[in-house]
């Protein structure tokens, strides 16, 4: 299994107990890691960071979590906790691409579909981010898909739906794609239904990277034609989409001195040199 992308989810400093609450839930699922600013779920031997970040963010639908499972009951039992504190989106059912499916916005502002699959092979992640693309990045499903798959290695397009014309929606929006990067699932539909909100730093995509001149040139391209710098490593492409850029060895160097934090806070891109450099420097 692939961890060198995963979900980030924005907490309010509650993560430790969303974590103990998914751990509850889900099977599968344990902390691998905890300190006062992340806890690290494992989840089907998949990554999701927990970030105490505080109330400036929340998590919303423009980027759920899509659980995937073989049995009708694990879905009904999982909806039924799920929706405890929280709120359907899409009610639990039978509907003609999923015998049992359901989406809900769960008590933290987390949003997640649950599908009950048609074959084991259809499963090649349990949770999968799903990128839903509205308001003004609407019909921009493809754009972002194509933009991704050129990026990173190990990519390709997978499946690409557009709606049925009586649906209301234009022939050249997405309603269900699948697409890998770093042989890491991830889904997309577009939507012209009107929100509220749009794509936010409550859920992010992290990549972590070995070299400098991966993060050099992700950066690059995710900053340009309309993207944001942010600070240690974030960032926000063309598409509102919000990335975090995380050198692979970073746990290790923040072990061995606080200096590596410091000197990671007054960056945009990471500079591996420097943090490195740091990790050296022992504080007297």
């Amino acid at each position: 299994m692939n961890n060198s992308i995963y979900p980030c989810i924005w907490c309010n400093n509650n993560a430790r107990e969303m974590a103990d609450c998914y751990c509850g839930i889900f099977p599968e699922t344990r902390i691998s890691e905890e300190n006062p600013l992340v806890v690290m779920l494992e989840m089907f031997g998949q990554k999701i960071m927990l970030l105490n970040g505080g109330d400036i963010y929340k998590p919303n639908m423009t980027i759920s979590l899509m659980f995937m499972a073989m049995v009708e009951s694990e879905v009904e039992e999982i909806w039924d906790s799920l929706i405890q504190g929280g709120e359907s989106i899409m009610a639990l059912d039978a509907y003609p691409f999923s015998r049992k499916y359901g989406w809900v916005q769960d008590k933290y502002n987390v949003s997640w579909q649950l599908y009950t699959a048609r074959s084991p092979s259809h499963i090649i992640q349990k949770v999968v981010p799903t990128l839903m693309f509205t308001g003004a990045v609407n019909g921009r499903a493809t754009e972002a898909a194509q933009l991704y798959t050129s990026l990173f290695p190990h990519s390709e397009m997978r499946v690409m739906m557009h709606y049925d014309p009586s649906s209301g929606e234009p022939a050249t929006n997405v309603q269900h794609g699948e697409f890998m990067i770093n042989d890491y699932l991830l889904m997309m539909m577009d939507s012209s239904l009107e929100f509220d909100f749009t794509f936010s730093e409550g859920m992010s995509i992290i990549v972590e990277c070995n070299y400098q001149e991966e993060i050099d040139d992700y950066w690059s391209i995710l900053t340009s034609n309309g993207g944001e710098e942010s600070r240690c490593g974030w960032l926000k492409d063309q598409f509102g989409i919000s990335w975090q850029l995380v050198p692979t060895q970073l746990d290790e160097w923040m072990s061995k001195s606080p200096k590596v934090m410091e000197e990671l806070m007054k960056m945009n891109k990471p500079d591996l040199n420097i943090l490195r450099k740091a990790a050296e420097t022992v504080n007297q």
